[in-house]
């Protein structure tokens, strides 16, 4: 595999995000980024979001003025300090500093993921597209899965309901060599593809920010239901789980024994089906316990009658939240070749994404009912698949219209 073929700039981004974004991943999946106060954690994510929601369609703007390369590192520098206000919080027990670089890592998400969106969607050939978001995912969650096997280990033998200081100065270390690893992208005019082509990405005004996780699978499940190091395990196999459910659905999305319209509309079909069935079995959970009145410090050791069940439905709502990533990058890419068109497609659907996720978690933070989270959530959902198939729809066999013709390329780096 050349580096400079598109799917060689797309693993390149995988691993910057397998150390920044995965990483965090880690942290937000502990519930309440591993505090014992998790109201200082959810007012985070709420600042966070908001910023996203703002920074995201803004994102494009700073990927014309700073390039690839610096929209990775740069933003990939915010995660650490996060990770770096949490061990500050450990010690001090002061949530200013750690909202106020929640709010900085909303901005520095949305200039990395802008780069991301770029590469991942305009970067591949048409009959690459869902192979390479695919192992885009499987490398992004990768950092989940190690990850979360540094607090299993540093924490396995704590009874703390927090995260050890050593626990945040790895995340710090890793998010750091990870933010510097973005200055080796290559410029976009300098990426081949298989058939001698190259890379054209036009200026753009708008892209998108990355998707928020839901309150109701870390908050509602895993933060309250689990002991720390359960916590932990969860974490890794829950990452685990979403790099099976990305490949699935992305060689499903790539199969050539199916048009492109059917592979949308077939898509969307098992997307909604896996979903539906996983909702309605966390319906099921959520109806044996309340915020006020739930179990506890369950461990995957001592309690295994109570565990497994949970953990099963956790593990499928991460293959679940993977799928319908995929689904959707694979449609907005299968719609245009056009990195300008692609550009507002991303950033409408993160905005948005951004957005809710700032919602959810400030109905979290306020203490709203988890069976109240879990109704919306699904009812959302639910509500979405119509219009979704009228997307889907709209596919056509190809986009290849001569927008991928010579023209200027944005060499800007």
């Amino acid at each position: 595999m050349r580096i400079n073929s598109p799917l060689g700039q797309v693993l390149l981004v995988g691993f910057v995000c397998f150390a920044c974004p995965g990483m965090f991943n880690v942290i937000n999946g502990m519930g309440a980024g591993g505090q014992m106060d998790d109201n200082t954690a959810k007012n985070g994510n709420v600042a966070l979001y908001s910023c996203f929601a703002v920074f995201g369609c803004l994102g494009g703007g700073f990927y014309n003025i700073l390039g690839g390369r610096l929209c990775l590192c740069l933003g990939g520098l915010t995660y650490a300090l996060y990770s770096g206000s949490l061990l500050y919080y450990n010690e001090t027990k002061k949530p200013a500093f750690v909202i106020i670089a929640s709010a900085i890592l909303g901005v520095g998400a949305g200039i990395l993921w802008t780069a991301q969106g770029v590469v991942m969607m305009s970067y591949p050939a048409e009959d690459q597209k869902g192979r390479c978001v695919g192992l885009f995912w499987i490398l992004f969650n990768l950092g989940g899965v190690m990850g979360a096997f540094i607090p299993f280990g540093l924490n396995f033998h704590s009874d703390k309901g927090a995260v050890s200081n050593s626990t945040y100065l790895a995340f710090l270390v890793i998010m750091i060599l990870g933010a510097l690893l973005g200055l080796i992208l290559l410029p976009p005019g300098k990426v081949i593809r298989d058939d001698g082509s190259r890379v054209v990405v036009k200026k753009f005004t708008n892209i998108g920010a990355p998707t928020g996780s839901t309150p109701i699978q870390f908050g509602a499940v895993n933060g309250v239901l689990f002991n720390l190091r359960t916590r932990s395990l969860n974490n890794a196999l829950y990452w685990g789980s979403q790099m099976l459910g990305a490949y699935g659905l992305g060689a499903f999305l790539d199969n050539p024994r199916f048009g492109r319209r059917a592979r949308a509309v077939y898509g969307l079909a098992i997307v909604g089906a896996i979903f539906s069935a996983t909702w309605a079995g966390g319906l099921a959970l959520q109806l044996q316990y309340t915020r006020e009145d739930h179990p506890s410090n369950i461990d995957f050791i001592d309690h295994p009658s109570e565990f497994w069940p949970k953990f099963i439905l956790y593990i499928f709502y991460g293959m679940c939240d993977a799928m319908l990533q995929t689904y959707a990058y694979w449609v907005m890419g299968a719609l245009s070749n056009d990195s300008s068109v692609l550009a507002r497609y991303a950033g409408y659907y993160k905005g948005i994404q951004s957005a809710g996720a700032a919602i959810a978690w400030r109905i979290d933070a306020v203490g709203t009912a988890f069976l109240t989270q879990l109704i919306i959530n699904w009812g959302l959902f639910t509500l979405s698949l119509p219009f979704t198939y009228f997307v889907a729809r709209e596919v056509k066999e190809t986009c290849n219209d001569g927008a991928e013709e010579k023209g200027e390329v944005a060499d800007k780096e």
